[in-house]
Parts: structure tokens; C-alpha cells; sequence
């Protein structure tokens, strides 16, 4: 288990002591994306979803999403997120949504999981918000793309 700090030294699961470290700023980003029809993202578009501005809901169910993590995941600490952003991008050539989110902090640990689960949540709320229209919408792509600040520095994804 060596190297995984969720671990304890006989192998059980704990959450991470990091009243030691300092506090800093800490910056992630993330991205995926929703496949849909030609004709589900045309609904997108021009506005025509009976549940409303699809990806207005999404943006905001991401920054609340994000919010939430903690809450969400074990043993990951609540943070005081300082800023949340989602840029939903229409893209024919997928068909779809592409999805990217960044998260900022200051605090002693980091936000990539902020980040995952923003793009995450607004993911799955357009396919709640479309599922009428298609059900064969497919979820995918999601990773980290930046993380800045913390021990370990700097991580930037290749293409």
C-alpha cells in the first residue's frame, strides 16, 4: 500500500491528516462530455427542452455539485471552494456537450476531486434534462486535465 495515502499501514481505509500541511493556493480543471443525436443537441440549441435551459441547470447542479463533494465521496475533506466554473460547449462534430470545469481553493489540500465531480454532476443532469428525448445519450471522457499547488506541484494531462 505503499504510496497511497488513503491507506493506514495495516491496509485500512483512512481519511488523510493534513492539519501539517500548509495552505495554499490550489487550482483543478476537468473535462468530459454527453454523446446525444444530432437531433437531441438541435433541442439543446434552440432551446426547446421541456425542462428548461439545459445547460444553464447544468452549470449550476456542477458548481452545486462541486460544492457537495465531500459529502459525496469518503474520506474526502470539505473544503472551502472559493470559486467554481463550467464552460458547456455545444459540439456537432461529437454530437454532444463538451464539458470543462475548474475549481479553485486556498486551503491544505487539493480540489481535483471538486473538478471531477462538477463535470460529473453537470453531465448527468443534461442527460436527466434530455432523457425524454433519448435515452441512449453516453457519459464519457472525464479526467483531469490541470491541478496546480500542494506538494506535489504542478500536473497537466497530455492530449
Amino acid at each position: 500500500m505503499a504510496g497511497l495515502t488513503h491507506f493506514d499501514a495495516e491496509g485500512r481505509a483512512h481519511m488523510v491528516d493534513v492539519s501539517g500541511k500548509p495552505v495554499t493556493a490550489r487550482l483543478a480543471m476537468a473535462e468530459g462530455w454527453i454523446r446525444m443525436a444530432p437531433e437531441t443537441l438541435d433541442i439543446v440549441c434552440e432551446g426547446r427542452a421541456n425542462k428548461g435551459d439545459v445547460l444553464g441547470v447544468a452549470r449550476l447542479a456542477g458548481i452545486m455539485g462541486a460544492k457537495q463533494t465531500a459529502a459525496l465521496i469518503p474520506l474526502c475533506h470539505p473544503l472551502p471552494v472559493t470559486n467554481v466554473a463550467l464552460d458547456l460547449t455545444p459540439d456537432p462534430a461529437l454530437p454532444g456537450i463538451r464539458i470543462a470545469a475548474t475549481v479553485r481553493t486556498t486551503g491544505q489540500t487539493g480540489v481535483e476531486m471538486e473538478a471531477l465531480t462538477a463535470v460529473s454532476v453537470a453531465a448527468l443532469t443534461i442527460y436527466d434534462m434530455l432523457k425524454a428525448a433519448e435515452k441512449g445519450m453516453e457519459i464519457g471522457g472525464i479526467r483531469l486535465t490541470l491541478k496546480e499547488g500542494g506538494k506535489s506541484g504542478r500536473y497537466e494531462a497530455g492530449a
